[in-house]
């Protein structure tokens, strides 16, 4: 069975986003793939985070994923840290990738800003770290936004390289998966920007812990235009937030945008709106219920973790061992 490997930061409230992005998708693939969703906490602190705020986050992650539907026994769910191999295969290749590609990582330029000089080394080599999550379980693929598109490239090249410096077929080269009509979820405020955790206005996402009022009043007051639904896709075109909008029915739905344009073709957003509403907090309500009950049993998540780590481990050390020895390393 092929083998999936993806993670999620613990750096703020999980949102539409996430969930249409990653979640939804990583549910629907639990029975087709061997499959380790992580936490990828080691990843967070390449940018500050209040520790107290951290150790939280981590644990609401991880009800975030079990009430979005991973079953923690069939698929192994656990935090970035607890895994050694992690930082110490990402080492390794800090020491096979070249500074060169990592200067060609879009999303440094944009974390770092103007404050380049002043960014954290985890922050510019977080892509070798990303490598080595994926290549520590020799996973063949990676559920992936359009925006780490790049970084697995990455972990492709890093792979072949290796593979070619010691004369071995020791990585497999992992392929992305990218899924669904609304993989890129964008700003309820700006449809141009995407949905993010980081953003100054609540307005601007759904999270998953919103209460219904708090979904609909979102969505109520979400940025549109003044034109009426088009009849197809391709009406869409120079119109962000209608086509955000109409993306966020499509993915809640299962259908393509073009059906849900000629449902509501004509339509005004106002009427769309309420239906977009209902679909949303139907399908997100009974989530943020089953995060919050989880939240209650901070034990439970700390089992599923301490097991999933276990489990992660168990595959992840002869694959770290056979690296070392391929390197030379003595162990």
């Amino acid at each position: 069975m092929d083998r999936v490997f993806s993670g999620i930061q613990p750096t703020g409230d999980m949102h539409l986003g996430n969930y249409l992005g990653a979640l939804r998708n990583w549910v629907r693939m639990q029975t087709q793939y061997e499959c380790l969703y992580c936490v990828v906490d080691l990843h967070a602190i390449t940018l500050w985070q209040e520790p107290a705020d951290l150790s939280k986050h981590i644990l609401e992650v991880t009800a975030g994923l079990v009430a979005s539907g991973l079953d923690p026994k069939t698929n192994i769910i656990f935090n970035q840290s607890r895994v050694s191999a992690h930082a110490e295969l990402a080492w390794v290749f800090n020491c096979v990738a070249r500074l060169g590609w990592l200067n060609r990582m879009t999303q440094f330029k944009d974390k770092a800003g103007k404050n380049r000089e002043n960014a954290s080394v985890g922050l510019y080599a977080y892509p070798n770290l990303m490598a080595a999550d994926i290549l520590a379980y020799k996973a063949t693929h990676v559920p992936v936004g359009e925006d780490q598109k790049q970084h697995l490239e990455l972990a492709r090249d890093i792979a072949q390289k290796f593979n070619n410096d010691y004369g071995v077929e020791h990585f497999p080269q992992p392929e992305p998966v990218i899924q669904g009509p609304a993989t890129r979820v964008m700003s309820l405020r700006d449809g141009t920007k995407k949905m993010s955790k980081s953003d100054p206005s609540e307005a601007s996402r759904i999270t998953m812990t919103d209460s219904a009022d708090d979904i609909a009043q979102k969505i109520r007051r979400a940025k549109t235009d003044m034109e009426p639904l088009p009849d197809s896709a391709k009406g869409l075109e120079a119109r962000p937030e209608a086509a955000n909008l109409i993306g966020i029915y499509a993915a809640l739905s299962d259908t393509s945008a073009d059906a849900v344009c000629q449902k509501f073709a004509g339509a005004q957003f106002s009427a769309f709106k309420e239906a977009l509403t209902e679909l949303a907090v139907a399908s997100l309500a009974p989530i943020g219920t089953k995060m919050a009950d989880l939240m209650k049993n901070q034990d439970y998540l700390d089992e599923i973790l301490i097991d999933g780590a276990n489990r992660a481990r168990a595959i992840a050390e002869p694959i770290l061992a056979e690296t070392y020895k391929i390197v030379g390393l003595r162990r």
